[in-house]
């Protein structure tokens, strides 16, 4: 195997289990459980209270993917111990966020963006949203993939219309993101 990610085992702290039946990883926390198909070209074993990836013979790019599946098994892990989150800020005039739940249990972001109505967007499951103030939402969960992905769907919302530019600096951004100001035009 060269490749250097997947040598590195996966620690796996006390309270975490992880069961392994065939190409299935499950892994179980204090926070919930999460599950992973692994690939024919990649071996994963369980002992000594670590995680180890290895490639099978006969596989073109199984270095690659063995890397892979253990940066996700390590996104696993973490998350079922301490979580994910994103954090995205509202910044313009009458920008607002309300978190509501839905009946269905799963999270529901009502946005006022300055359009001529209110912009409506469900979580998916496994998704936590919430407002400590009308300009700030945090997205939190287990997988980090999806709480990724869900952050950019916020930011992107409207078809990209409320990304922030460069200005003002108005839009939905990340807390951390910075943005480089442009002068503006001059006669």
């Amino acid at each position: 195997m060269s490749s250097r990610v997947a040598r590195k085992p996966i620690e796996v702290p006390s309270g975490v289990n992880i069961s392994i039946q065939g190409a299935i990883v499950a892994i179980k926390g204090a926070k919930g459980e999460l599950v992973l198909e692994i690939p024919e070209a990649v071996a994963v074993k369980f002992e000594d209270k670590q995680l180890q990836i290895s490639t099978k013979d006969g596989f073109v790019k199984a270095d690659a993917i063995a890397g892979t599946i253990r940066a996700i098994l390590n996104n696993n892990v973490i998350g079922v111990t301490n979580g994910f989150s994103k954090k995205l800020t509202l910044v313009g005039v009458g920008y607002r966020a309300q978190v509501a739940k839905a009946k269905d249990g799963r999270s529901t972001l009502n946005l006022t963006l300055g359009l001529s109505h209110p912009v409506v967007y469900v979580a998916p499951k496994g998704v936590d949203l919430a407002s400590a103030t009308v300009t700030e939402i945090e997205v939190t969960g287990l997988d980090r993939q999806l709480v990724g992905q869900v952050a950019a769907d916020i930011r992107g919302i409207c078809g990209g219309l409320r990304k922030p530019e460069p200005y003002k600096g108005k839009g939905i951004r990340y807390s951390d993101e910075v943005i480089i100001l442009k002068e503006t035009k001059k006669k």
